[in-house]
């Protein structure tokens, strides 16, 4: 310690202040103070050195006081001390309306502006934010255990899987995790993704019933994209494709409320479980080597665990549920992907750079276009009616439109003319083609005066021979 700091404790010591005063007034830690003065008793309490340097403050050295006189009196006990009053606060008065007004579960801020206002309040926000915070009851928040039939639900959500390479770069990713939980057994489908969408949320739910063996009747999902388009409380709009699957396998669909894990609460346990447990500190190649390292997980540890609130286990709690699942179907679904379209001119949408009839819609209105694998659906926009249904041309440029279904084209309408001549009589289809002949589409004027001759004398022998 610098000598002007031994000289200032010292000189405090012996003019009677305690360690603690000397601690505040100095800074110096209690235990340095006590070392300290143990030093000087032991040396016959000499005065310290003098400082060197000029700039330490003089200290008066000529108060001397015994060193035991120096120890503070003891504490008198507890019970001997009176307790200090307690400030009344001055929300007091007003204690009935700021406990009505907390019934009514307004804050502290609106309390403090209603008691301005119509109370005449005149101390500060602080006084009632206290106040409120000691008077306040907080119930605790009660959950009701949930229990479900052996094949009535699964719950779904998404988390992050294990870090993973990504393919051809030396980078490592995190994938998405898919786990499907069914809710009476907790046996569970894991399953992870590089990218996910609205068919690959769907094909994960028919990966997971194939994997269970079928499907149960009531599917619990998050408010994510890839299954709810609009959350609603009454009417949640799903995913038009993850709906379609949802009614291949017979399933319906139960949107939990918007922030509220609780409702699933058994696959975000068991999506907990997988990343603390089997995930944990684990990098993987390739996402099938990370597959193949979950499926292998679930089969021997998840499944076979005891599970901790119904004290069975999951595996054998599966072999009860699994009698009770829904049947699968015998051929898988059939995805396939929305867009909107105009219809053109020609009374055709365009899809692919290839052109497919849309009557009976109205040329200029939009459409909704359903494009499966190998063939296509036009769709009122508005009640999803199917208008037409094509099968997909191969070749770009093709135009799908029955001739029935075309406007006037010179090309065609010479052998439109020639049937009406040919209905009309021999002699009149022999008429017209000998003028096709001799002036080619120019004498299309003349044959359509011929053909119309028959509607304007119906029946007339004179016109048919």
């Amino acid at each position: 310690m610098k000598p002007h700091l031994q000289t200032t404790i010292w000189t405090l010591l012996r003019a009677g202040n305690t360690q603690r005063e000397i601690e505040r007034r100095t800074g110096i830690s209690r235990h340095t103070i006590r070392a300290w003065a143990k030093r000087f008793e032991a040396q016959g309490d000499p005065p310290p050195p003098s400082p060197d340097d000029s700039n330490c403050p003089g200290v008066a050295t000529d108060l001397v006081v015994p060193l035991a006189s120096q120890t503070a009196p003891p504490r008198p006990p507890a019970l001997l001390l009176a307790p200090a009053p307690a400030a009344t606060s001055l929300c007091e008065p007003h204690r009935a309306f700021i406990e009505a007004q907390l019934r009514l579960r307004r804050n502290a801020t609106a309390i403090y502006q209603d008691l301005v206002d119509a109370h005449g309040f005149a101390a500060r926000y602080n006084s009632v934010k206290r106040f409120v915070a000691r008077i306040r009851v907080r119930e605790p928040e009660q959950f009701d255990r949930l229990s479900f039939l052996p094949g009535e639900e699964m719950q779904v959500d998404f988390g992050e899987g294990a870090p993973t390479r990504v393919p051809g770069t030396d980078r490592w990713r995190k994938p998405r995790l898919f786990v499907a939980t069914l809710r009476y057994s907790r046996r569970s489908f894991r399953r992870v993704v590089w990218n996910s969408g609205q068919q690959v949320w769907a094909e994960l739910h028919e990966q997971a019933w194939r994997y269970f063996g079928g499907s149960c009747r009531y599917v619990v999902l998050d408010n994510l994209k890839e299954g709810v388009l609009k959350p609603d409380l009454y009417e949640p709009e799903l995913n038009p494709v993850y709906a379609a699957t949802l009614a291949h396998y017979e399933v319906v669909a139960d949107p939990a409320r918007v922030r509220d894990p609780n409702r699933k609460g058994s696959v975000e346990n068991a999506i907990g479980h997988t990343q603390a447990t089997a995930l944990k500190g684990k990098r993987f190649e390739t996402i099938e080597e990370q597959n193949t390292y979950l499926e292998h997980w679930e089969t021997k540890w998840a499944a076979s665990r005891i599970h901790g609130s119904e004290r069975r286990q999951v595996q054998a709690m599966f072999e009860e549920e699994r009698p009770h699942l829904q049947p699968l179907p015998t051929l898988p679904m059939a995805y396939f992907r929305d867009e909107q379209r105009t219809v053109c001119d020609d009374g055709c949408v365009r899809v692919a750079h290839c052109s497919y009839a849309a009557r009976p819609a109205h040329i200029g209105t939009k459409v909704l276009v359903r494009i499966f694998e190998r063939r296509l659906e036009i769709r009122d926009l508005q009640t999803q009616a199917l208008l037409r249904t094509h099968t997909l041309a191969e070749r770009p440029g093709t135009v799908v439109l029955p001739m029935d279904e075309r406007v006037f084209n010179p090309s065609r309408e010479t052998l439109h003319i020639l049937k009406q001549a040919d209905a009309i009589g021999v002699d009149a289809a022999r008429l017209c083609q000998m003028l096709f002949a001799i002036e080619g589409r120019v004498g299309q004027r003349k044959l359509w005066g011929i053909v119309h001759l028959a509607d304007r004398y119906p029946g007339s022998p004179r016109f048919q021979c």
